[in-house]
């Protein structure tokens, strides 16, 4: 019968890359991996690993283990978050990764009631928050380096999951054409309007850096319109690229969570006539869900969600109501 240490073992190193990494994350001695993975392979029968260089790599034979380890990994997982709920949980730490919007938005809104829970909460929370994009969140929860991703696909660009990893969704929001009210005087553009992307295919763009899936998502909106963007700007922080706008560098295309609560200026806000989609996501791995700690967190995500949806209907009173007032659009629900 195999070992479900060893299998652990071997997953690891499937994960983190090499020997050292994989210790490191065990909390084992490198000599100690390499004797779990000899006995590993005694009890197969067959090489699970095979030197390439000074590193060590997975045979076809370890793949196939891999992946039976994921679903054996995460059933245990399942089980372990069963029992912690039946003894009812008490006290949790959960890691979190978000990415900025969200963290801003959805996270930073739970610490009070973390801080300063309800009588009738049966468990404490506390929380770490590394603020990281999307992929790179993503890979931090496959390498057990965070419990919970917070992250974010679009409608031209779908997020896929890691394997052994399941998300919740929270929200969907639009994404917005964000212009000069001065630019959009001059193309006809009236306040609130739907606009074709063509109708700015001359104009200046105000992006995030490339190699985010932000940038990917206008690149693709635009070429959806027919034209490559001429980016003139570029900042990972939407705060400047709305402040940009609002200074007439150019036109921009933010999801709503990303605006900020005041910028410098005015800004015109407009609905796509291809419309693109943001939806987030609450994702862990396979199994851990039902775990106390992970299941408050995700009931308080969803509860964040649901009041930052209503602070962005036009019956709420959102801080960002002096973008309401110049462009008046719905969340897309």
């Amino acid at each position: 019968m195999l070992d479900v240490r060893r299998l652990r073992v071997l997953q690891y190193l499937a994960t983190h890359g090499t020997v050292a990494a994989a210790a490191q994350a065990l909390y084992l001695t490198a000599p100690a991996i390499s004797q779990q993975l000899a006995a590993l392979e005694r009890e197969v029968g067959m090489p699970v690993v095979e030197k390439q260089g000074r590193t060590l790599r997975l045979t076809p034979v370890g793949e196939l283990l891999v992946s039976h380890a994921e679903i054996v990994l995460s059933d245990l997982a399942a089980a372990e978050s069963a029992l912690e709920a039946i003894r009812g949980g008490g006290h949790g730490m959960v890691r979190v990764a978000a990415f900025a919007s969200a963290a801003r938005n959805l996270v930073a809104p739970i610490w009070q009631r973390i801080l300063d829970p309800a009588p009738e909460a049966d468990i404490s929370l506390e929380l770490e928050l590394v603020e990281q994009e999307p992929d790179a969140a993503l890979e931090s929860l496959r390498r057990r380096d965070v419990d919970v991703a917070v992250v974010h696909g679009y409608t031209v660009l779908p997020r896929d999951f890691p394997p052994g990893c399941e998300g919740t969704k929270l929200l969907e929001e639009p994404v917005l054409l964000a212009l000069h009210p001065d630019r959009a005087t001059h193309l006809g553009i009236g306040p609130g309007d739907t606009v074709d992307l063509a109708r700015l295919s001359d104009s200046p763009w105000l992006t995030p850096g490339p190699g985010t899936s932000c940038y990917e998502m206008i690149q693709r909106a635009c070429g959806a319109a027919g034209f490559v963007p001429a980016v003139r700007s570029r900042s990972s922080d939407f705060s400047v690229l709305a402040a940009l706008v609002a200074a007439g560098a150019g036109a921009a295309l933010l999801p709503r969570m990303t605006l900020p609560d005041r910028t410098s200026g005015p800004i015109s806000l407009h609905p796509l006539l291809q419309p693109v989609t943001r939806t987030v996501y609450a994702v862990s791995r396979t199994g851990t869900s039902r775990r106390p700690d992970i299941r408050r967190l995700g009931e308080l995500l969803q509860e964040a969600a649901g009041a930052e949806i209503e602070r962005e209907s036009p019956a709420g009173s959102g801080a960002r109501a002096d973008f309401e007032a110049r462009s008046p659009v719905r969340p897309m629900l």
